[in-house]
């Protein structure tokens, strides 16, 4: 995932996790917050009861990538921040991760259906249509 596209700064975590809403899932939790700019911004959270940092960063990077496959369908102008709950992160298959990921978003109501390429194609005006 792109680094536009992420949290960085520790207040930017505080701001969501105090002030947004929260939606849990067994494997992740994830705090919403209306953004302050036009695109989505994702943050990661693992805890060390995840094991050690060798396991904790695997269970972030599994976290960031479904998180990225989903970016296209996620609705812009959110800060979100996902949260591991435990060390079946690690365990799971990964589109049941990828599962709980947009299961997250439906309930947060942040997921919408990407148009499929054609249609995109059509709905683009004449100019940007054409090669």
């Amino acid at each position: 995932m792109k680094r536009v596209y992420r949290l960085r700064r520790p207040e930017q975590f505080r701001r969501a996790r105090r002030e947004g809403r929260t939606y849990t899932t067994p494997l992740l939790t994830l705090n919403v917050v209306a953004g302050r700019r036009r695109r989505t911004r994702c943050g990661f959270v693992v805890a060390r009861q995840i094991g050690t940092a060798v396991r904790r960063n695997r269970a972030r990077r599994r976290l960031r990538e479904a998180v990225r496959l989903a970016l296209p369908a996620i609705r812009p102008g959110f800060d979100l921040v996902f949260v591991a709950r435990g060390p079946e992160v690690l365990s799971v298959s990964f589109p049941v991760l990828q599962q709980a990921v947009e299961q997250l978003l439906r309930r947060a109501q942040l997921w919408h259906e990407p148009a499929p390429p054609a249609v995109q194609a059509a709905l683009a005006p004449e100019d940007e249509a054409r090669p």
